[in-house]
């Protein structure tokens, strides 16, 4: 039993199946196991591809290592070499601070759960409408995905400690299955801290950049939504342009993925002419030119236009109480001693102080001409 899954190499995706050799030994030992692989003829011309699989143990830092080394044999006779390197912590909680952290994010989820179940009954389809709730509603269906692949991979780690106490090491323990699960739980976490970083937005909107922010995008929605069709159809046309004309020829435009991260090198001026130029003389600087013309030139342009309408006009509209965030900001910064006032800060404050000290005001007025 292999107990390998699917692995993605870079020009193929290939399945769990496949022969299987398993070194043991010395190294004189490995050596003549490679000789008479060598003699059996292995590796032959219908070979695809060669994974190397080590599982390394560091009882030092008690931490779990799986190393992947793949060859690739392409059509064109060459060999494209990888390597994957995933280190694995087996061990759920390894201080108190940690569990404690652990149950307050429970404790936080569950609490945003009631609450936006609430919302959901009051707005009803109108809750889905606010920019918000669907950031909430992010933070929740990733947190509670978090939760099940954090079970998940613990009751895959207890499996493989056990197994590991059984053979004591001498058996190769598979760790993809692990591995797998380390990175559907690492993806489900990059997005929560993504979600969450992004509602800050929202609790720092009393700011007056944040919200002049927040009040651009939202003017220019529309006007965005109908940019990004007509940019994405230009761009479309580009990328198949550029990839059929250079697949063969250029070695960025060796993929759809590749020739789209060239096209949007190129879209920030960063790129090389001499390639192109290499690959045709006349085509190639031609569908730059047009590319430049039409990309950076006029849809760089409208997209900086739609972006400038929309600022003047939220400027124009700006709510004028968006410093009271500064303000509680600074308040506290000098009550704690962080921050101490300037000079003119302190002359400012004292003549305001004299000046309501000997100076009436004009309410006083009436009872000084009366005296």
């Amino acid at each position: 039993k292999l107990d390998t899954y699917i692995y993605i190499g870079q020009h193929e995706t290939y399945s769990g199946g496949g022969y299987i050799y398993e070194f043991r030994g010395r190294l004189l030992d490995l050596k003549s196991n490679l000789s008479k692989l060598h003699q059996l003829e292995w590796i032959d011309d219908k070979t695809r591809a060669i994974f190397i699989q080590l599982t390394l143990y560091n009882p030092n830092v008690q931490l779990f290592t799986s190393a992947t080394f793949l060859v690739e044999f392409l059509s064109t006779s060459s060999i494209s070499p990888t390597v994957r390197f995933e280190p694995l912590n087996f061990y759920v909680f390894t201080s108190v601070l940690q569990l404690v952290c652990t149950i307050l994010y429970i404790i936080f989820i569950i609490y945003f759960i009631i609450i936006e179940i609430r919302l959901l009954f009051q707005l009803k389809l109108n809750y889905f409408c606010q920019f918000r709730s669907l950031i909430e509603l992010g933070i929740i269906v990733c947190s509670l995905r978090n939760v099940v692949v954090y079970l998940w991979r613990f009751q895959e780690c207890k499996r493989i400690s056990r197994l590991f106490k059984e053979t004591n090491g001498y058996v190769y323990i598979n760790l993809e299955f692990a591995v797998y699960a380390n990175d559907l739980l690492t993806f489900f976490l990059s997005f929560c801290c993504f979600f969450g970083t992004i509602k800050f937005i929202h609790l720092f909107r009393f700011n007056r950049r944040l919200s002049l922010f927040t009040e651009t995008l939202r003017y220019a929605r529309r006007e965005l939504i109908s940019f990004s069709i007509m940019f994405s159809i230009v761009f479309m046309s580009f990328l198949s342009l550029f990839y059929l004309l250079f697949v063969s020829r250029i070695s960025s435009c060796s993929s759809l993925l590749s020739s789209a991260q060239m096209l949007c090198e190129m879209t920030l001026m960063k790129f090389d002419t001499s390639e192109l130029i290499g690959a045709d003389v006349v085509i190639g600087p031609l569908c730059f030119s047009i590319f430049i013309l039409l990309v950076v030139f006029v849809c760089l342009s409208m997209f900086i236009s739609i972006i400038n309408d929309s600022f003047r006009y939220a400027r124009e509209n700006q709510i004028q109480d968006q410093d009271i965030l500064s303000f509680m900001l600074n308040n506290l910064l000098h009550w704690i001693g962080i921050k101490m006032s300037s000079r003119s800060q302190i002359a400012e404050e004292q003549d305001s102080r004299m000046r309501s000290q000997y100076f009436d005001p004009i309410e006083n007025f009436p009872d000084r001409i009366d005296q």
